[in-house]
């Protein structure tokens, strides 16, 4: 490798570090959650009313997450990996926990102001 190519790969790794701390400062911390089964949505929370829920399926398959001091968590399914158990807590807008065997998104919103399905007039 010549030297050129050092600073290339210099400048690459300090633009992702910088886009990274971009992403980090300018995170929203969610108020809702938004539950989908298979596309269609299913329910919604606040996170700021701590509670714990099980979604039971016809096909007899379950997930069960919990909300508590604004974070939500899955915490049981029925699926073979329970890779959506492993994902962790959300709190922040956008951030998803997503069960791809049984259908099953929980995704994070903003306030009830960012989520206006209609334009006031």
């Amino acid at each position: 490798m010549k030297k050129n190519d050092f600073y290339l790969l210099g400048s690459i790794i300090i633009l992702i570090a910088v886009g990274f701390l971009l992403m980090q400062l300018f995170k929203n911390e969610g108020s809702r959650l938004i539950v989908t089964i298979d596309g269609k949505e299913y329910m919604s929370f606040y996170l700021n009313e701590d509670t714990t829920y099980k979604i039971e399926h016809d096909d007899g398959e379950w997930n069960t997450f919990e909300i508590r001091d604004g974070y939500v968590k899955m915490i049981d399914a029925s699926c073979p990996d329970k890779l959506c158990v492993k994902q962790g807590k959300a709190h922040y807008t956008n951030e998803r926990i997503t069960c791809l065997p049984n259908g099953v998104v929980l995704e994070i919103f903003g306030g009830e102001e960012s989520d206006l399905d209609a334009i006031a007039e």
